[in-house]
């Protein structure tokens, strides 16, 4: 039997997001996604993901509105059935430089910095503050013995065995080393790996794990409907032999199976996984 998990994942239209999307969909899940890419949240849950409809749904979301945060936290919640049991935090600026070439000398860079500031860490702690009454109504193993009791007596109803509720921040190896340029991304995500342990002692009282996983460099621009629409898929190029200890980049499947690994590790919390394929150790 599948221990079924509800999962609210932010970013999941496009790239990363989308396979981690369908990952856990294939393996009985149910998911609502949230997304601010119109085109792309349609055309992945209304076309790439068709055949899981009936254990997914989703919402437009600015992930720098608060506001719009909360309601479509709540949204997936009601979803649910008034519970969620695992948040995957991947949604924000993906793109590492300034824009249009720019270094941080330039006075404009400093409006990027506040904005990957606000989508890359503080959307994050907004998703979780929303989140967490659901995810204590789903229950973790909670240190006091009432709510541990209840947690039981609602796994027992729920058919549900395994770890309980987590939160599972999508961070970048690039808060461990940057290229030129990379201020902005750099800093957003090493302040997720704070966040991530931080949030993690906080939450304990509640039962709930927090983990993060950090992506080198990962292939996953056919993961959109462009890339469904050219048919084109996974290529490999000389430089991604070159620069990974394990002669290839990464695949987005490589992040959505380490994000299922801390899933059920009932044991870890407040960690960070880089999963770079070696590109950090390697000079």
């Amino acid at each position: 039997m599948v221990d079924s998990k509800c999962i609210l994942l932010s970013g999941g239209a496009r790239g990363i997001g989308r396979c981690m999307a369908r990952h856990f969909l294939s393996r009985g899940h149910r998911l609502f996604i949230l997304d601010i890419d119109e085109t792309e949240l349609k055309h992945t849950c209304e076309t790439h993901l068709a055949k899981y409809k009936d254990h997914l749904s989703y919402t437009l979301c600015d992930l720098t509105d608060t506001d719009a945060i909360r309601s479509a936290v709540k949204q997936a919640a009601d979803f649910f059935g008034g519970h969620i049991d695992v948040v995957i935090n991947n949604g924000g600026i993906a793109t590492p430089n300034w824009k249009n070439g720019a270094t941080m000398e330039n006075p404009e860079t400093l409006k990027q910095f506040q904005m990957y500031l606000d989508t890359n860490l503080r959307a994050p702690f907004a998703v979780v503050q929303a989140a967490i009454p659901f995810l204590k109504v789903a229950g973790g193993a909670a240190t006091h013995k009432e709510t541990r009791q209840a947690y039981m007596d609602s796994k027992a109803e729920r058919g549900l065995t395994g770890a309980g509720s987590c939160i599972i921040n999508i961070s970048s190896f690039r808060a461990q080393m940057s290229d030129p340029n990379q201020e902005g991304y750099a800093a957003s995500k090493a302040g997720q790996n704070g966040l991530t342990h931080s949030i993690a002692v906080s939450a304990s009282q509640w039962g709930i794990r927090v983990n993060s996983v950090s992506p080198g460099r990962i292939k996953a621009t056919y993961e959109s409907k462009e890339g469904d629409e050219s048919g084109k898929g996974l290529e490999f190029d000389d430089k991604d032999y070159e620069q990974h200890s394990t002669n290839r980049a990464g695949k987005p499947e490589d992040i959505a199976e380490a994000v299922e690994y801390l899933i059920g590790a009932g044991f870890v919390t407040g960690q960070d996984i880089t999963v770079d394929g070696g590109a950090v150790i390697q000079k």
